[in-house]
């Protein structure tokens, strides 16, 4: 054997040893505090169009989660002939009743107030091209919760959806 390969055999013979060393410095160092993380907001874009029709009638979400919906009128008719919004209502509201309420809200763009313990949150009245979006958190209960158009007539050609929380 010569002395460049008793070298290296040498310094393997260390490295090999150095590499089942414990340290146990690191096993009693106190464990690193995780940060909880922050609760993820539901984010749904919905379209309302000139035939009285969101672009989806179902959204699926957990109880109790915060949701935030961005409504978008992407008709052409002007807002006094077919506005749009999108009212959320509580697990268990009747959807006719509350429209029949809401035809003669006009002055409160068809939000009805002797209603106001039945609705979750509910966007502006949209004309043609305009967009709002509110923010509001699920109750806990698990079920489905009603949304629709308050607009009259609106509710009852079909402009209406369900959020089912689970």
């Amino acid at each position: 054997m010569n002395i460049k390969s008793t070298l290296a055999l040498f310094a393997s013979i260390l490295l090999l040893a150095g590499c089942g060393k414990s340290d146990n410095s690191a096993a009693s160092a106190p464990a690193a505090a995780v940060a909880p993380t922050a609760p993820t907001i539901l984010t749904v874009e919905i379209t309302a169009n000139d035939s009285m029709k969101f672009n989806l009638n179902r959204i699926e979400a957990k109880a109790g989660q915060e949701i935030k919906i961005i409504l978008t009128n992407i008709g052409t008719m002007p807002k006094a002939a077919m506005g749009h919004n999108l009212v959320v209502l509580q697990k268990g509201t009747d959807q006719k009743a509350f429209s029949d309420a809401a035809v003669a809200a006009v002055a409160t763009d068809y939000i009805p107030a002797s209603m106001s313990d039945k609705i979750l949150a509910h966007t502006k009245l949209l004309g043609a091209k305009q967009s709002d979006e509110i923010t509001f958190k699920l109750p806990a209960e698990a079920g489905e919760y009603p949304f629709l158009c308050s607009f009259p007539a609106h509710y009852l050609v079909g402009m209406k959806g369900v959020i089912v929380a689970q």
